[in-house]
Parts: structure tokens; sequence; C-alpha cells
């Protein structure tokens, strides 16, 4: 099974803690980063901690729930290594996975329903990269994490 960072924000707080009870049900390893309860809090406080759990290699892979799911993409995207992205479509969790290699999947709890979050996760967790010519895509997408 797969150990995953997950955390969110206020608003994100309600889906974070159903999407934890899945992946443990699931047999997952989730290092829940916080918050512990539903009161305000600063979406990219969080996104940098999931995002450090991936980079780091500690956690394979991270989630992050917020309103829309933008801006922890936005924040976790800062950290060297990271591929997130707010997903909402089981066909961009596909390829994201498939040819992008996202490892961070961002959603957005005023956005999507229980239901579509929870199959957005699983396509996340069980789809494959397929390396191959998309590799080279991957590899020259995080050099750009180098320029100025």
């Amino acid at each position: 099974m797969t150990k995953l960072a997950l955390s969110s924000d206020h608003a994100g707080f309600e889906l974070k803690q159903k999407i934890k009870i899945e992946l443990q049900n699931q047999g997952h390893t989730v290092q829940d980063l916080g918050p512990s309860d539903d009161s305000r809090v600063d979406y990219p406080d969080f996104a940098e901690k999931v995002a450090a759990a991936v980079a780091s290699g500690d956690c394979e892979r991270g989630v992050l729930v917020c309103g829309t799911g933008i801006g922890m993409a936005i924040s976790a995207n800062k950290v060297s290594g990271i591929r997130a992205a707010s997903l909402t479509d089981v066909y961009s969790a596909e390829m994201s996975r498939k040819h992008n290699d996202l490892n961070v999947l961002c959603l957005g709890s005023r956005v999507i329903g229980e239901g579509l979050a929870l199959k957005l996760l699983d396509v996340f967790l069980n789809t494959e990269f397929e390396g191959g010519r998309h590799e080279g895509r991957v590899q020259k997408m995080m050099s750009l994490e180098n320029k100025g």
C-alpha cells in the first residue's frame, strides 16, 4: 500500500476527514498533517507540509483539500519536485498520472462532492505513470524549477 501525506485548510477539513477514513480502510498509511479541526487556517502552510513530505520521499504521494483546490495546487507547486494539480474530472485525473506523473492531488470541497472526490482519489492512486515518451517531458517540466 501507499504512504500518503494528507492535509487541508478549514474549507476542506470535513472532506479531508472522509478521505482519511477511506484511505485507512483501504490499508494505506496516512500521515495527517493537519489541521485538527475546522478553525480558520492559511492553506499555503498546509500545502507546504504535504509538499515537503512528498518531495523528501517521506511519503509517496500527497492529497490536499481546500475550497477549490487551486490555492493548494499553486502553493504545493512552489516546492521543488512537486507536480500538483486541482482536478475535477476523471479523465484529467487519469492523464495527470499517466502523462505527468502527478504526485500531489488537490481537491476542491466547494467544487466537487464526496463521491467524485473519492473517485478522483481512486484514479490518482491506481493509475501508473506510463514513462516512455512522457519521461522526457516530465524532466523538462521539472527543469523549469531551476530557471529564474
